[in-house]
């Protein structure tokens, strides 16, 4: 049996991180009645479905092209992220008629105080930093959206606990209308963040080529000699891949050998910035 990809382990340990987190963050939220704990517990319960997605998005992704999916299985890392987007939309809804609910007075605002309320919030800080740095890096690394996504859920997560420990102090000083505020805030900022991870989702299904990746390679070939023209430049992602299609004119005076030769030298210098990049180079004489 193959060891898992770098990418499967870390969504993998996500799903471990979110069903912990979820499971005790609901035992905790209804035995203090804590709008913002709870709140939580709805958010870390998005996050595990949305880990789960994005688990068997990068386990699809990474399968090679085949007879009808010339390009491979990258975008489905894309479709995650959108979906991983609506269920935080779905949890935004759910926290502001909560919210709205405790500030009218149409829900209890009682909230029973313990040292399990702080402990639970204290390791879900200590755990989201941890797994969403560890997510950022591999996303990175291996140029992988749906953990981009994952890394931007997570690090949303560890904002919403810090406002959420706040609620619980305030709580504690006779204040509880601070731990529906607390939980206003984690929606809002987990709106903001839906948007971002929205737009990004988007744009690679739209096949938008990557911020500054156009103007890297214009640097580059500029430094190529042997490049007349640059006729076309076309750029795609698809889930960890580059796709670069290049019409290029060389002079019509030189050999077919130099001519493969040239495009070789391009491909080489391409994959240097690019080490994921499926390149496509069609010369032309002039």
């Amino acid at each position: 049996m193959h060891a898992p990809h770098p990418v499967q382990k870390a969504a993998l340990s996500s799903v471990v991180a979110a069903c912990f987190l979820t499971l005790f963050k609901i035992i905790i939220g209804f035995q203090t009645h804590s709008l913002g704990i709870l709140a939580e517990a709805a958010h870390s319960g998005m996050d595990l479905m949305a880990t789960l997605i994005t688990y068997w998005a990068v386990s699809l992704s990474s399968k090679p092209a085949d007879e009808e999916h010339h390009f491979g299985h990258g975008k489905i890392e894309n479709i995650a992220a959108l979906i991983e987007t609506l269920l935080l939309w779905i949890t935004c809804g759910w926290i502001f008629k909560e919210v709205f609910g405790r500030l009218t007075g149409s829900a209890d605002r009682h909230i029973e105080l313990s040292f399990w309320a702080f402990l639970v919030i204290i390791v879900s800080i200590i755990i989201d930093f941890f797994r969403a740095r560890n997510l950022y890096k591999v996303s990175k690394e291996y140029n992988s959206p749906a953990l981009a996504a994952d890394a931007l859920h997570f690090q949303s997560d560890l904002y919403s606990s810090l406002a959420v420990l706040l609620g619980l102090i305030g709580a504690a000083f006779h204040f509880p209308i601070i731990d529906s505020l607390a939980a206003l805030i984690v929606a809002v900022w987990t709106f903001i963040i839906s948007l971002k991870l929205a737009k990004d989702a988007i744009d690679h299904l739209l096949d938008k080529a990557p911020d500054g990746a156009e103007n890297k390679l214009l640097e580059l070939l500029k430094k190529n000699f042997e490049i007349k023209l640059i006729s076309s430049m076309k750029i795609r992602q698809s889930g960890s891949q580059l796709f670069v299609d290049l019409t290029i004119s060389l002079d019509k005076n030189i050999t077919f050998e130099k001519a493969h030769s040239v495009t070789e030298d391009i491909e080489k210098e391409i994959k240097s910035l690019f080490p994921n990049a499926i390149i496509s180079i069609h010369p032309e004489p002039l």
